[in-house]
């Protein structure tokens, strides 16, 4: 294990203790109005061992929720419910971001109270379904965004950030990867637009860069990063010329606080794309599409690819994943059954180390 992954690093106005970031999970554990609730605060709480937290997907409107149970950031209510949690994570030393994801076309009317019909860059139903308390869900055909309502997404987003600096957080992620509406932008297959937002790749990339500069506007670049997920077919996305969308997507970014790339057995592109990117990078790293480890964060960092390492799952059994690294003990197994909704369980209940020899 390289001591590099407990260095201290910098990223904008972060300063991380520590290189092992716990990366965006969605958990559905808040209340049916958005709101963070105290469970919440613990579970983040614990995990504030991190170099930094970046939340679960947090709607930045009533349009950009996809997922019953999940957490928004677009009113003052909301807002408000998230200062436990970003206090239980400073009080343990811990920073926290606030990621920022608009489902676009990923949702089902059922899910959520606004019974709200998915909006999208263009009216192209998604293969595949959503999962409702009763069962799978075929997705609806979407709602193809007009450009005045794209510049209202495009302020939303900047209203959301603000209110997340409000709430105490550290910075937020804008996510603009796995499938969602930003991503959706990007993509060949779900952006048959043919106006300024749609066509060429210098147009695809347009509404995301949109959206990435009136966050950083808002509350100042050094505390903004941005998720992209190259390649990445989730939620049925096809994105044809992939290289030349990221290179574009790359070099319009105003500099950041960080990009955090998610590979998926594609690391010779991720590896194609470092250099075009002189900022900081957050790397989720699954060279062999596994789960991510020890081995393969170190081996991330000296290898220059990341200034820090994005942990999933392991985080959720192992609310002290960093000392559990640091040290070579062993990882608890998450119960994939309680990922999703419920209460305490598989949730807030896996011990720390200490915890477990105490008992």
């Amino acid at each position: 294990m390289s001591e590099k992954l407990f260095e201290p690093v910098n990223l904008g106005k972060l300063a991380l203790s520590n290189r092992v970031v716990m990366a965006p999970m969605s958990r559905n554990r808040a209340t049916g109005e958005g709101l963070a609730t105290e469970l919440m605060a613990t579970y983040y709480g614990q995990r504030a061992g991190a170099g930094l937290i970046i939340t679960e997907g947090v709607q930045p409107s009533v349009t950009g929720q996809g997922f019953g149970n999940s957490p928004g950031l677009h009113t003052r209510e909301q807002a408000d419910s998230w200062k436990p949690v970003t206090e239980a994570v400073h009080a343990r030393g811990g920073l926290i971001a606030a990621q920022l994801m608009h489902c676009g076309r990923i949702g089902h009317p059922s899910l959520y109270p606004s019974g709200h019909r998915s909006v999208a860059p263009s009216a192209v139903t998604a293969a595949g379904q959503a999962y409702g308390p009763e069962g799978p869900l075929d997705y609806l055909e979407p709602h193809a965004l007009t450009a005045g309502e794209i510049a209202g997404i495009v302020e939303e987003f900047a209203d959301s950030a603000e209110l997340a600096i409000e709430a105490g957080f550290d910075g937020v992620e804008v996510h603009a990867g796995n499938g969602f509406l930003l991503h959706q932008f990007l993509a060949e297959n779900t952006n048959q637009r043919t106006d300024e937002y749609g066509g060429s790749v210098e147009n695809r990339v347009r509404f995301p860069v949109e959206v990435i500069e009136a966050v950083c506007e808002r509350i100042g670049a050094d505390r903004v990063g941005v998720r992209i997920s190259p390649s990445n077919p989730f939620n049925d996305i096809v994105e044809g010329d992939t290289h030349a969308v990221y290179e574009a997507l790359l070099a319009a970014l105003p500099p950041l606080a960080f990009l955090h790339v998610l590979e998926l057995g594609n690391r010779d592109h991720i590896a194609a794309l470092r250099p075009r990117w002189s900022g900081a990078v957050i790397l989720c790293p699954h060279p062999e599409n596994g789960v991510v480890n020890a081995r393969t964060a170190t081996e991330a960092v000296e290898a220059g690819l990341a200034d820090a390492v994005a942990f999933g799952a392991s985080f959720i059994a192992n609310p002290d994943l960093p000392e559990r690294i640091r040290t070579g003990a062993p990882l608890a197994e998450a119960d994939q059954s309680t990922f999703y909704g419920g209460d305490h369980t598989g949730y807030t209940d896996y011990p720390t180390l200490e915890g477990a020899g105490a008992a």
